[in-house]
């Protein structure tokens, strides 16, 4: 097969550009001098050729599309000179971590208004490359609109190699409180909820390895899967290098507290904000004053600190 290398990195740059305007796209196969992909969207689907030749460079053939406007929007994309960095390669952990791997994150911890949700991806190599094309990365870094778009293109790629746990507000102070009177404490709360996103995920995945930032207690996650039918090792991202499989479960953990956020607040009839700003003890009282107190578990993690600021605010 000849190099065709140049073409790609051509490919990259179609499949994160397209992405981004909600294509399809499929994995690329190898034709002589070149590859070939499909492209799809709502009805419409094309064939894309990339040839690479030694004498006159990468070529791209779009003879197989037709002109209608998502045809259009592709070829313009093809003249634009550069969109996106020539070279895309995957965080540097991957460098360093074996694959395939389970990574694990949560998103919710730090927001006094709604759910606890903890996601684990399973990823291969064939994998890992698809998510670094898609631009996988700390969901910190990315908007929310972002976030959404590129959860949509995990789940595509990982398909159902990936399982999400996620307790509800109320679900939340319940298991705290039983947590408590047991005198264990918030670091056990997320031990157990980690711990049954990487068993669930386990049921659909074979892998012996899991990848966890460096927040996460690893030795209490040891413990909690312990299993002496299995052998799981337990790697902890100590130089916060985000591994794909970390970032991927980010993502998908932050995409559904962002929608369930969304749904809560459309029961309550008010926007939610997200984390423990001075907006949340504003919205907190406005709940509070209409409903009573006992509505902050329905829809707050009542253990947080803001809880007695909305209170002594509500009785002020």
């Amino acid at each position: 097969m000849s190099d065709i290398r140049n073409a790609i990195e051509k490919y990259k740059e179609f499949y994160y550009f397209l992405s981004g305007h909600k294509f399809t796209i499929s994995e690329y196969k190898e034709i002589k001098s070149g590859l070939q992909f499909f492209v799809q969207k709502t009805g419409w689907s094309g064939i894309i050729k990339i040839y690479e030749y030694e004498d006159i460079g990468v070529k791209i053939d779009f003879s197989q599309l037709d002109k209608s406007g998502n045809a259009l929007l592709i070829r313009k994309f093809s003249e634009i000179k550069k969109v996106i960095p020539k070279k895309i390669k995957a965080p540097a952990a991957d460098r360093s971590i074996t694959l395939p791997a389970i990574g694990i994150d949560e998103s919710g911890k730090a927001d006094y208004f709604g759910s606890l949700v903890v996601a684990s991806v399973y990823v291969d190599k064939k994998a890992a490359t698809q998510l670094a094309i898609i631009g996988v990365k700390d969901s910190k870094t990315l908007t929310d609109t972002k976030i959404e778009g590129i959860a949509r293109e995990i789940r595509r790629i990982c398909q159902d190699k990936f399982a999400i746990v996620e307790l509800s507000a109320a679900e939340y102070n319940q298991l705290y409180t039983k947590l408590e009177s047991e005198k264990k404490s918030l670091n056990d709360l997320l031990t157990q909820v980690r711990t049954q996103a990487i068993e669930d995920l386990l049921l659909k995945a074979k892998c012996i390895t899991v990848v966890v930032d460096k927040l996460v207690d690893r030795d209490a996650l040891i413990a909690g899967l312990e299993n002496e039918n299995r052998v799981l090792d337990v790697i902890q991202d100590r130089q916060n290098q985000q591994h794909l499989a970390i970032c991927a479960s980010s993502i998908l953990a932050k995409d559904r507290f962002l929608q369930s956020l969304r749904q809560l607040g459309k029961q309550h009839q008010v926007s939610l904000p997200k984390g423990s700003v001075k907006a949340v003890i504003t919205v907190a009282k406005q709940l509070v004053d209409k409903n009573g107190v006992e509505i902050l578990s329905d829809v707050a993690k009542v253990h947080f600190k803001t809880t007695k600021e909305v209170l002594s605010s509500n009785l002020g």
